[in-house]
């Protein structure tokens, strides 16, 4: 039985054998493992040999999803695996190299080994446990000596030129752009305006590697990369659509429902993205799987014009049926500016607490803190004594009464005490101490859930921090045509409109809203009237 990592080590060790070439940091990590009993290396080497990866599922057991966060360790499931292969297959080419950029425990590379018995075989992983699985796998399927293994980060990986078409197949790791290094993000945007593309810092390690494989791959190349699939809508994700259209490729788009949870340790949802590098055809198949069983050889799908695509701000409706806009509708945005509340940086320090009572009364600001406080309230929030306070000092402290200000400056010695004016939203304010609250929305909604947002007049003037976005009118409107709009918005508003992750979980951003289809101001007082 393997019990921890020490034990993981000296397993794949023992199924790797002798005469195995590893890098430094293996060699550190077999030196400290534990050699295993033959009772359990028996039973790992004929689940390997009958297609299995105990190796990789060990890996995930040992680690938490949470210590496989940060470097976007997610296994994929074989369901998904085989259907990506048998793409692959499909095609007219057959690779003569399959490079797999994150390689893990080798699921990709063990089973392109068997689809393509002539292609070499490249794994590119940066975790040393991680590559002895690899290794140990290529060894129990006798495919060593066709695997280079290149311990280094993808994007540092240098390919040489050979004869045939290579294959680029994998799980690029999900990491969130705010781990990912300035360093890297430069190298982001200079590779991505070499090849005429605008990257955006908050791109995640996935899109980092479609851009990769743009930059290596050659006209005849192709490729499939299973990924999150929140890129089909967000700003950030405009580059891998862009790449899509020229140069990458994009042959067919295959998005898993939500509900499927496609990553049973992960709540992301799943895309998987074929390509065939150097040229496209007119459309792109786009296709809706509602499980995992439905994958098949990613198939068939809604031939969506590549003229189509590239004048559109985000996919989703194109994956999935939405609203569809008819006569005399209007955009949200077209009416109203939507915000999402002020993030505090510290809402342990400045949602009123004991700390608090001797500030000023007035820089003590009712204020929603909880999304189930809309919940609660709707279809109006009508009293603000069931709200916590959130404090709003101003910026300039001048101004305070003696009295005031010996409050305010034993409160700030008190935040100083917590570290508050280190942490990254502080450092980023006019002055750490000053959260700047919005001023009160008329509207208030919900922005993420299992259901549609709570739109909720806003009738006790609260502020609201990050947990909700206010709606703010262009022009000023008054109370009867914003209730006829909040009746509009609570009855017809559904999770079509928004972007939906892993569980059916929905997220609308400030923009999402300002999107959604309204009548004419004109029209609303007529459907009132109804």
């Amino acid at each position: 039985m393997v019990l921890d990592e020490r034990q993981l080590a000296g397993l794949a060790h023992a199924l790797i054998g002798q005469g195995h070439s590893v890098t430094r940091a293996e060699e550190l990590l077999i030196a400290s493992s534990e050699a295993p009993s033959p009772k359990v290396i028996e039973p790992i080497r004929k689940a390997i040999a009958a297609g299995d990866d105990p190796l990789g599922e060990l890996f995930c057991t040992l680690r938490s999803p949470k210590e496989r966060r940060d470097s976007g360790a997610t296994y994929t499931p074989h369901a998904i695996v085989a259907s990506m292969l048998a793409w692959a297959e499909d095609q007219e080419d057959v690779p003569s190299r399959v490079v797999d950029p994150g390689c893990g425990s080798g699921r990709f590379l063990i089973a392109a080994a068997r689809a393509f018995p002539k292609a070499r075989l490249i794994g590119v992983e940066t975790d040393p446990l991680a590559l002895l699985l690899l290794r140990a796998n290529a060894a129990v399927c006798g495919i060593s000596n066709r695997l280079s293994v290149e311990a280094r980060d993808y994007r540092e990986l240098k390919l040489r030129k050979i004869k045939g078409a290579t294959l680029f197949i994998g799980n690029p790791p999900y990491v969130r752009h705010h781990q990912i290094s300035e360093r890297w993000k430069r190298w982001f945007a200079e590779t991505a305006a070499q090849h005429g593309f605008r990257a955006s810092k908050l791109a995640g390690l996935h899109i980092h590697f479609f851009l990769k494989t743009r930059s290596i791959g050659r006209p005849g190349d192709f490729g499939a990369f299973i990924t999150s699939a929140e890129w089909i809508d967000v700003n950030y994700g405009s580059v891998l659509r862009e790449m899509l259209a020229d140069g990458l490729g994009g042959a067919s788009l295959h998005v898993i429902s939500p509900n499927a949870q496609p990553f049973s340790d992960a709540m992301t949802t799943g895309a998987i993205t074929c390509f065939k590098l150097g040229g496209r055809t007119d459309d792109l198949a786009i296709r809706a799987v509602e499980g995992l069983d439905e994958l098949d050889n990613l198939k068939g799908g809604q031939a969506v014009p590549w003229t189509s695509l590239e004048k559109a701000g985000r996919w989703s409706h194109f994956v999935r049926e939405g609203p569809v806009p008819r006569v005399g509708e209007i955009e949200l945005g077209e009416l109203f500016r939507v915000h999402r509340g002020q993030v505090t940086g510290a809402n342990s320090i400045w949602i009123a607490g004991a700390r608090a009572h001797r500030l000023p009364s007035r820089f003590l600001l009712p204020t929603v803190t909880r999304a189930r406080e809309l919940i609660a309230a709707a279809p109006s929030l009508d009293r603000d004594d069931a709200l916590r306070r959130v404090i709003d000092l101003p910026v300039d402290l001048n101004d305070l009464s003696a009295k005031e200000r010996r409050a305010v400056d034993e409160f700030l010695a008190w935040a100083r005490a917590h570290d508050v004016p280190s942490g990254f939203v502080a450092r980023h304010r006019r002055a750490w101490w000053s959260v700047g609250l919005r001023q009160p929305a008329p509207i208030l909604c919900t922005y993420m859930a299992r259901r549609p947002p709570a739109f909720v007049r806003n009738r006790c003037n609260a502020r609201h921090i990050n947990i909700a976005h206010g709606l703010y009118p262009r022009e000023p409107m008054d109370d009867e045509r914003l209730d006829q709009l909040l009746a509009f918005l609570t009855g017809n508003v559904s999770t079509t409109s928004g972007r939906t992750y892993a569980g059916g979980l929905t997220k609308f951003e400030p923009r999402e809203v300002e999107r959604l289809h309204i009548p004419s101001p004109d029209r609303l007082a007529e459907l009132a009237g109804l």
